[in-house]
């Protein structure tokens, strides 16, 4: 495999392999959680693979024990429920959305292969993936402590309908099998553990048997259709509900319960009752 132009980068690794580019969530000694910096490494390194001439499928992966936990909230929590402008709150969450639509609007085929844990931010990241490859025994879900509120269950209604996404929205921690993902349909299919990569690189290499042009094209038009049925302009208003919980009490209690006693012990807090008002 190679670098698309060199450019070295910390937390995403951006490689090439034949038609296919490989962008690697690359910080597992945090379990992948997505901060500031990796975040922007990898609007970077989706433009270097989108770039490239040679690839024509794109697969996000991550690295070591899972795909990812989701938003750094342990760093996270330094701003919300801290005193701050709503609005600069709103412009900060905003430009997370606006990130992963570069995925929604990449002119190449963009698959999710997802093991281990796929939570919070991370599933958010999936549902603007073309094509989302689960391994059975995924964990996907939810913050085990809420300190927030309709950032990603708008985007999960679109995959599994509001029922469910009401009932995992509603308990915090709800977590569902890969497989169950699969069957709901937030997942296109599921495989065992060991298959997960041979799965997903055949596949790719499948769809890249068709040229770019018609692959651009036929990408195009199945959006356009989400669209007209409102996609794009739904999944803004997760900002909105996020940005104003967390200038209420409620989220103040949980972030200051997270900076003071950090995430673990935070969490153990929450479910014993402790934080919960």
């Amino acid at each position: 495999m190679t670098s698309p132009n060199g450019t070295s980068m910390k937390f995403i690794e951006a490689t090439v392999d034949g038609p296919i580019g490989w962008l690697t969530l690359n910080r597992p000694e945090k379990l992948n959680a997505m901060s500031p910096a990796m975040l922007a490494e990898f609007s970077q390194g989706l433009r270097q693979l989108t770039a490239s001439p040679e690839v024509r499928v794109v697969v996000i992966r991550g690295a070591g024990r899972c795909f990812s936990t989701g938003y750094d909230i342990e760093r996270d929590s330094e701003e919300i429920g801290a005193p701050a402008d709503p609005v600069a709150d709103f412009e900060r969450l905003g430009g997370n959305i606006d990130r992963f639509l570069e995925i929604w609007d990449c002119p190449k085929p963009v698959i999710a292969a997802v093991h281990g844990y796929c939570l919070a931010g991370a599933t958010q990241l999936c549902v603007f993936c073309d094509v989302t490859v689960v391994t059975e025994d995924a964990k996907v879900g939810l913050p085990k402590i809420p300190v927030g509120g309709g950032y990603i269950t708008p985007l999960r209604t679109w995959r599994v309908g509001p029922k469910r996404a009401k009932q995992m929205s509603f308990t915090a921690g709800s977590t569902i099998s890969g497989a169950t993902a699969a069957e709901w349909g937030w997942a296109n299919y599921a495989v065992p553990a060991d298959e997960l990569w041979t799965s997903v690189t055949s596949l790719a290499h499948d769809i890249a048997k068709t040229p770019a042009s018609i692959l651009r094209m036929k990408k195009y038009a199945v959006n356009r259709v989400v669209e007209i049925q409102g996609f794009r302009a739904s999944v803004g208003l997760g900002a909105e509900t996020d940005a104003l919980l967390h200038a209420s009490a409620d989220v103040h209690r949980l972030s200051d319960g997270i900076r003071t006693h950090g995430l673990k012990e935070a969490i153990r807090a929450f479910e014993n009752g402790e934080l919960n008002g």
